[in-house]
This record gives structure tokens, sequence and C-alpha cells, in this order.
């Protein structure tokens, strides 16, 4: 019986799932943690999309894929950003522009090239392909985001609450801010091998919202994000070798009922308390 429970770790493609896994479920979970807190869910999904035509473009020159994906998404970004501060147009429709206009630009170049590239492992990730370089690559974004984040997430935290504030009050606003758009380009980067364009965004916001359900306080939001993030990823890849599934796609629906479960706990809670005190409470 343990034999057979553990049978999905005795294959070197499967241990390489789980570790990438792990590994980018750091830089993901603690990410999701301020883009939660921002309300920048779009900017995630926004930056996951607009890398394909950076991927397209580095596969014609002859650069590596990585380099022409990071390109991409930061300058999605930083276009974003810089529409949204010189235009009237609300953030999150400039987003949805820039990021479906890219998208698109991408899918156009993918068909107009001569290539034997599946197209399917960029769009929804090849965990079951990872090889060393992945894993070393996704073990460097998570040193330098997560390494960054842990240092720096005080001072990202005011900037998230009051960005007026924090200017204010000394704070280096503008490189808060386009610090965090650079961890986010490279961990969608990161994520390209796990799970994909598409299911990137899974893991960039459902970490943080389920652990802003389950705590109140932001530190052990970081942490609490981290842990949902990596037992997702686990538990979603090992339930993939059984059901004989995609690994991304299982462990976004892992996170879903995990997401679904702490939303039904936080009602009974607020309930609960609203009985004791007579009081509607929300979070």
């Amino acid at each position: 019986m343990i034999d057979t429970l553990l049978l999905p770790f005795q294959f070197s493609f499967m241990q390489n799932a789980f570790w990438i896994g792990l590994i980018v479920s750091v830089p993901a979970a603690l990410l999701s943690s301020f883009l939660v807190l921002k309300g920048w869910a779009l900017m995630g999904d926004a930056v996951s999309h607009s890398v394909l035509p950076g991927i397209v473009l580095a596969y014609i020159i002859g650069v590596p894929l990585i380099l022409g994906a990071f390109v991409a998404g930061m300058t999605s970004a930083l276009a974003t950003g810089y529409l949204a501060e010189n235009s009237r147009v609300k953030p999150d429709t400039i987003m949805g522009v820039v990021f479906s206009g890219m998208f698109g630009m991408g899918i156009v170049l993918y068909v107009a090239i001569d290539t034997d590239t599946d197209l399917d492992h960029i769009l929804y990730g090849n965990m079951l392909g990872v090889g060393g370089q992945d894993l070393l690559t996704a073990g460097l974004v998570a040193v330098l985001v997560g390494g960054a984040i842990v240092l720096k997430w005080p001072d990202l935290l005011a900037h998230a609450f009051d960005p007026v504030q924090s200017r204010a009050s000394g704070l280096r606003t503008g490189w808060l801010h386009y610090g965090l758009l650079t961890g986010l380009s490279l961990t969608v980067v990161a994520l390209l091998t796990a799970v994909g364009l598409i299911l990137a965004i899974g893991l960039l916001i459902a970490p943080g919202a389920i652990a802003f359900l389950v705590t109140r306080r932001f530190g052990q939001m970081l942490m609490v994000s981290v842990v949902i993030c990596a037992v997702s990823m686990t538990l979603g890849t090992y339930l993939s070798f059984w059901l004989d599934s995609a690994p991304a796609p299982t462990v976004v629906l892992v996170l879903t009922v995990l997401f679904i479960a702490a939303f039904l706990r936080r009602i009974a809670v607020n309930r609960r308390a609203e009985t004791q005190h007579g009081e509607p409470t929300r979070q």
C-alpha cells in the first residue's frame, strides 16, 4: 500500500515536477499577497499573457526564450504604468487593452513563422518535461524575487496601502513600484515552464487570496500563502499522476477548491461573530 502511494516519487520526471512546483511557489505566493492587497490581479494576468510575443521574437532571432519573455513582460508592465499615469482611462481598462493586444500579437507572430515548437507547452506549461536548466532558472528567480520581497516587505506594504503617504514619508515609491513589476515579470518567466502563460494567473492570485481570507496580519498572510501554494503544487502534481491529467490545471483546481473552502469558512466565522456581538463583520 505504501509503495503504491509513493509510486509517483519514484520517477525522475515526477521528481523534477515536484521540485519545480516547490521552487516557484515561493516567489509566486509572496507576489500574490501584494497583488491581492494592491488590487493588481489584472496586472498579473496582463504580464503573464504579454510575454508570448517576446518568446516568439526570441525564437526568431535565436536568443534564449526566457530573455524574450522577460523583456516583453517588462515592456507590457512599463507601458501599462505609463498609459495609466498619462491618460484618463482607468488602469484596469488599459491593462486589458495592453495584454490582449500583446497576446494577439504573439499568436499572429507564432502562426506566421515556420516552427516545430509546440505552443501548448508555452501556454499550458510542461511540468513533466522539466530539466536541470529549468530548475536552475526557477531557483535563481525564487532567490532574487523572494529575497527582495522578504527584505523590503514593510516598504512594499506601506506603498500598497497608501502610495501618497509613502512618498511623503521619504520612501522611493518609484523604485518600489517598478521593482514589484520587475519581480512579477521574473516570476512569470519562472512559471512559464511550470504552469504556462494562461494558468500562471492562478498561482499569482489564488494563494494570496486564500491567505487573505484565513489570516488577519500581513506577515502571517505571506507565510500562509507560501504554504498554501507549495501544498497545492505538490498535491495537484501528485493527483495528476493518478488522474492521468495535466499537472498545471490540476494544481489550479486544487487552489480553487481551497479558495472555496476558505471563503465558506470566512462566512461561517462572520455569522458566528454576528450572533455573538450583534454586529455585522466582514473581511
